[in-house]
């Protein structure tokens, strides 16, 4: 089966238009990608890491600060077992691979989400490895949404708010986002989501409140960054009001 086309569309058409600070993606797909070609579900997975490289490389490309992917959610542990070690082990491997090659450009690495029993230490290991080696770097920011839900990320906060002795009249928006997993993580500007699915999936509840949606058909091992940059410029037709008047 051939590759999926990809829009005709480069970095250069759309530098001169507003680029987004922080861009969010769900990696859907690579299940039914690895399906159509007759592969069980894993090789999917596989074949996503080129998008998820490629998918850096354009927001290098573009100078965006900030990109976040929905690696692994706290549902998807109800996956097949089979599948579920399949994606701790390929996540492990993905940082031993490309951690170096993400250090050199500039990219620092970080990962939002519960680190939990569930989680194999190994992982965490490499995770805590790949933070450290990039904490310096400021070209971009790759948050990796790793046993991550919107829900699981604001009933941590409010515990925490608990936890801290907050009185209930001083709870407010800043004190629920000063206690999210990164507060210095601004709102994306914009959620990409891959595969045609029109939903957001418990990611980034939060912080997705005013960000532009974009839904692309495409599945996310064919995901390159002209598809990034395709919507960017449907970012850049946008009217943002915040709820006022234009």
């Amino acid at each position: 089966m051939e590759e999926a086309p990809r829009p005709n569309v480069s970095a250069q058409d759309v530098l001169a238009g507003p680029i987004p600070a922080h861009v969010a993606c769900v990696m859907d797909g690579n299940g039914r990608w690895a399906a159509r070609r007759g592969l069980p579900r894993t090789e999917g997975h596989g074949a996503g890491e080129a998008a998820l490289l490629d998918a850096v490389e354009g927001a290098l490309d573009l100078s965006i600060p900030w990109i976040t992917m929905y690696a692994f959610s706290t549902e998807n542990w109800r996956r097949p077992a089979d599948e579920v070690r399949y994606l701790m082990g390929f996540n492990e491997s993905l940082l031993l691979r490309r951690r170096d090659e993400l250090h050199e450009k500039g990219v620092r690495i970080r990962f939002a989400g519960r680190r939990d029993w569930r989680v194999p230490k190994r992982v965490l290991r490499r995770m805590d490895e790949s933070v450290d080696l990039t904490k310096d770097n400021r070209r971009c920011t790759l948050t990796m949404a790793f046993n991550y839900g919107g829900r699981a990320e604001i009933v941590d906060a409010v515990r925490q708010l608990v936890a801290d002795g907050v009185p209930a009249n001083k709870v407010d928006e800043k004190a629920i986002r000063s206690r999210l997993y990164y507060p210095d993580m601004p709102d994306p500007d914009l959620m990409i989501r891959t595969s045609g699915e029109t939903r957001i999936s418990n990611f980034l509840l939060w912080q997705l409140a005013y960000s532009e949606l974009v839904f692309d058909p495409v599945l996310w091992p064919d995901f390159r960054r002209q598809h990034l940059f395709a919507a960017v410029r449907e970012f850049q037709q946008r009217q943002r009001r915040y709820g006022g008047i234009s």
